[in-house]
């Protein structure tokens, strides 16, 4: 499993950008998917997540209503739309992958066996 994210950069609050996160396995559709970002100087946390059975998401109480994941399984990629962002969203947004089959862990780091490099997202205020 490898994970390529992109789709960062700088943008005003208000804005919007959306996060991709292309997968080059072939297990895409039987995992778990999930965005994390780390600030500076604070650790990572949970931003979002989509389940491999049914497709259920999971969100942070801090983007709820803002942000909305989605997968498209046939071309293995993962998505973050994020609008009405602020300031406070800046931070490396971190996609991660869990291992096939799993239904649990959707929240947290130890849920995730791989994770990309990570694309910076900056809000300017």
């Amino acid at each position: 499993v490898q994970l390529q994210a992109s789709g960062g950069g700088l943008v005003q609050a208000g804005g919007s950008l959306r996060l991709s996160c292309v997968d080059s396995g072939s297990t895409f559709g039987i995992r778990n998917m999930g965005w994390f970002r780390q600030a500076p100087g604070k650790e990572r946390e949970f931003v979002a997540a989509v389940s491999w059975k049914g497709s259920s998401t999971y969100y942070a109480d801090s983007v709820k209503g803002r942000f909305t994941i989605s997968r498209d399984n046939a071309e293995n990629t993962v998505y973050l739309q994020m609008n009405s962002l602020k300031p406070e969203d800046t931070a490396v947004y971190y996609c991660a992958a869990a291992r096939p089959y799993r239904l649990t862990g959707t929240g947290i780091d130890s849920g995730y066996d791989y994770w990309g490099q990570g694309t910076l997202v900056t809000v300017s205020s």
